[in-house]
């Protein structure tokens, strides 16, 4: 049978850039075989496969092209916003259930989509000779940021790496080491920054690195912005929201907004969001 693919791009900046996505819609009889399929022949870094639940609103799983993770905040943004876009939902409230937990969603009138995510887990950290060699940045550069080297998961866990300003654009990713380390640690992915000036619009500048699952970089990445906003509200309070720019090295920029809600001095809700675009569909034998 043959099996419709929504292509969708999430984390538009004025229609432009994004990262793309497909969409399976009533998935309920695919299988973890097909859906890993689907998802080979489509090509991007995820493919989202949505289906019923008893519980919940949605049932969704994510597969890149190797194997299913547990939870991707841009194939969520893609999958809620085409819904909205078809007039399958409408604006307002709704839960899915992912292998990260059960997450709201919100979808605004205008179209912005808002998920929660997990609650951060701080998963320990690593020096700067530790992570130079691994992205070919001297430790001394490394050490200029005076921040430290966090791995924090809010669905996936993510290796978070400040840089220097100037620095971003001129890392030159070593798939394979990178990927050996992800395995050695059991890391997604490097989610390497740099602080933007009080005149820029963004918080950060970004880029996301994660080989292991097949994704060289990415250009815009959900899950990885939720863990930065918990990094970037622990050691620099600013005002707990963030705009994050990613994609700037791909030619392909991307705008992800994050907030960190606190109660009684501890985070209590991780927030990512953004709009989509649809750029079109395609059908997959299975």
């Amino acid at each position: 049978m043959d099996i419709e693919v929504l292509l969708v791009n999430a984390f538009t900046a004025k229609g432009k850039g994004g990262n793309p996505a497909g969409v399976v819609l009533n998935a309920d009889k695919l299988s973890d075989t097909q859906k890993l399929k689907i998802a080979q022949a489509v090509g991007y870094s995820e493919t989202a496969f949505v289906s019923n639940d008893d519980e919940v609103d949605f049932e969704v799983s994510f597969f890149t092209t190797t194997n299913e993770v547990d939870f991707c905040g841009h194939a969520t943004l893609a999958t809620f916003s085409i819904m909205y876009q078809m007039n399958l939902l409408a604006a307002g409230d709704y839960v899915q259930r992912t292998k990260a937990g059960i997450l709201p969603v919100v979808i605004d009138s205008d179209g912005q989509v808002t998920m929660d995510l997990q609650l951060p887990e701080k998963l320990g950290g690593f020096s700067y000779q530790d992570i130079s060699t691994v992205i070919d940045v001297d430790s001394a550069i490394l050490a200029r940021t005076n921040l430290p080297i966090e791995v924090i998961s809010t669905g996936l866990v993510d290796l978070i790496i400040p840089v220097p300003a100037g620095q971003l654009d001129l890392i030159k990713p070593n798939d394979l080491a990178i990927a050996d380390f992800c395995q050695k640690h059991n890391i997604v992915g490097f989610h390497v920054f740099e602080l933007c000036t009080s005149e820029s619009p963004f918080t950060a500048s970004c880029r996301n690195f994660a080989p292991l699952f097949g994704i060289p970089e990415e250009s815009a990445t959900g899950s990885a912005s939720g863990a930065l906003a918990c990094y970037l509200a622990e050691h620099l309070p600013l005002d707990n929201e963030y705009i994050f720019e990613q994609g700037r090295a791909m030619n392909c920029a991307s705008v992800i907004t994050a907030s960190v809600g606190f109660q009684d001095a501890k985070i209590a809700s991780v927030k990512v969001g953004g709009v989509a675009n649809k750029i079109g569909t395609m059908n997959v034998a299975v």
